[in-house]
């Protein structure tokens, strides 16, 4: 790979030349490849499913542009060289991550965290013997990442399990043993 700089040959040439290299523009520099080919393997079960999740966040990426105050949204984290649509693929692509659970009294403090937002945290309580005691949603609290869950009650030996959703809908499920 080459970055072409003041060459006047090579300024408003784009595109492939003899099957040979492949010129295109990037963040506004001019770069000069190897022109790339099909590859000659079969691709293994991990790049399918790649590929899976790829081909389900593109889907996503266009349907929610059609909301302006989405599209808007994604377009504010774009960087230079990135698009709405470019955010839009890369948080449907990944989940949330829920980085801790912690107990206050019967208040469930959860800490998630999204490249882009977490749209909602659910919280799960279920006794000993895994019947489900109470379910509700927690709020966001003021610094953006814990989110507080006030339980009835938090049963001895029950569990505790916690959703986290993104705005593309993907789920982080996790749960916490209650002793």
């Amino acid at each position: 790979m080459a970055i072409v700089k003041d060459n006047i040959l090579l300024q408003l040439v784009r595109g492939s030349l003899g099957g040979q290299l492949t010129i295109y523009e990037r963040n506004g520099q001019i770069i000069m490849a190897k022109k790339r080919g099909p590859s000659k393997n079969k691709p293994s079960k991990k790049q399918l499913e790649a590929r899976y999740k790829l081909r389900i966040a593109a889907a996503y990426a266009k349907v929610i542009l059609e909301d302006p105050e989405l599209k808007a949204y994604y377009k504010s984290k774009a960087g230079p060289g990135q698009n709405a649509y470019n955010m839009a693929v890369k948080d449907a692509y990944r989940s949330p991550e829920v980085q801790g659970i912690v107990f206050e009294d019967t208040t469930v403090v959860v800490t998630a965290k999204d490249e882009f937002r977490v749209a909602e945290v659910q919280v799960k309580v279920f006794d000993a013997k895994g019947v489900l005691q109470e379910r509700g949603m927690a709020a966001l609290g003021r610094n953006g990442v814990d989110w507080y869950y006030k339980a009835g009650v938090l049963p001895v030996g029950g569990k505790v399990v916690i959703v986290a959703v993104d705005l593309p809908g993907n789920e982080t499920v996790r749960e916490v043993r209650l002793e």
